[in-house]
């Protein structure tokens, strides 16, 4: 596939100069481009690396002399992650899967499959399944019974999405997704020795010895449009009512949403985020890397958590946290700095108190 350097800027919104002509393929980092490459250069940091390669085009920062770069054409963004976005969405050509149904399928006679479906090797789709128009359904996925799957969905190898589940238009699940399993939900006869110690927070008390009795998950998930779930990440069905996922919604790799969870929409949970049962959201929460959520909490809207953050307590709209456990972010630069000159103080009042001696 291949575009114009016009048809590219016209895609993004933005303005070319030098040879709108000018055939593209793919891009490129700038030390590695070839001729028929866009190099990525929208920051003056990259555009000294254009020489190390053969670019005759490239995505400048506003005001570069394309000209001086060695460049026969030059797309110049305001704002380049943004443009990004666009870019890489017209060069992606997105995962191979052939149209109609592959003759490996295992799909049940009541299912409902919307017009130009795309369903790879080896899937199978349960009962009484609704799947909407122009689904593309990658090899070994399998969809459980009464599930209902909205339009344009892409669902990738190995994704597994359990019974009774709604998910709305646009849904992506990357390889490995897990949607609607079981949540870990266990009790025991008589009051456990985790039951006293977060009363007491740290006596265990006189709990007996007791096994684990399993609450099962009679609850759903329902998942609004345009939402995201990346590799290999889990989200638990609900024990009553259901486990749900607001529209805009991205969820990352290896992210784990147990049951009862609550998300709000356009929330952005990044790689490895581990949330508990009941926790509910807000809309437009961005939580770091790793970061845990504590059971039967609420965070707010607009809430941004930094990388490996843990939050063990309720969290106001709008504020920036960081931290274990989760403080204001100036506070948590101010005790970490305390941290960092204890040492030192240490060392000082040693020194004082044998002087006083």
């Amino acid at each position: 596939m291949s575009y114009t350097i016009s048809q590219i800027a016209t895609a993004l919104g933005a303005r070319f100069e030098g040879d709108g002509t000018l055939g593209i393929t793919h891009a490129s980092e700038p030390q590695t481009a070839v001729a028929d490459a866009l190099a990525i250069a929208m920051d003056p940091k990259y555009g000294a690396r254009l020489s190390e390669g053969a670019a005759q085009a490239a995505i400048l920062w506003d005001g570069a002399d394309w000209a001086g770069l060695g460049l026969k054409a030059a797309i110049f963004v305001p704002r380049p992650r943004y443009a990004m976005s666009g870019l890489t969405k017209l060069l992606d050509t997105g995962p191979e899967i052939a149209p109609g149904i592959h003759p490996s399928a295992v799909i049940d006679d009541s299912a409902e499959i919307g017009a130009n479906a795309a369903i790879g090797p080896l899937v199978v789709i349960g009962r009484g399944v609704r799947i909407g128009p122009n689904a593309r359904i990658a090899s070994h996925v399998s969809i459980a019974h009464d599930t209902t799957l909205g339009a344009d969905a892409l669902i990738l190898s190995g994704a597994r999405i359990g019974h009774d589940v709604v998910i709305g238009d646009r849904f992506i699940a990357q390889p490995g997704a897990v949607i609607g399993a079981d949540g870990f939900s266990y009790v025991t006869p008589e009051k456990s020795a985790v039951e006293n110690a977060r009363k007491s927070l740290g006596d265990t008390g006189d709990a007996a010895q007791q096994s684990w009795t399993r609450i099962h998950s009679l609850g759903s998930v329902v998942i609004g449009d345009d939402v995201e779930v990346g590799a290999n990440a889990t989200i638990d069905r609900g024990t009553i009512r259901a486990t749900r996922i607001g529209n805009g919604s991205k969820i990352d790799n290896l992210v784990q949403l147990g049951h009862n969870v609550q998300v709000g929409e356009d929330c952005l949970l990044c790689g490895q985020v581990g949330i508990a049962g009941s926790v509910k959201f807000g809309n437009r929460v961005v939580l770091g890397g790793q970061c845990g959520v504590s059971d039967n909490i609420f965070i707010g809207d607009d809430v941004i958590a930094g990388g490996g953050s843990k939050l063990l307590s309720n969290v106001p709209a709008g504020r920036v946290i960081l931290g274990y456990p989760a403080v204001k972010m100036e506070t948590h630069v101010e005790m970490q700095k305390a941290l960092r000159r204890l040492p030192r103080f240490m060392k000082a009042q040693r020194a004082a108190t044998k002087g006083e001696k």
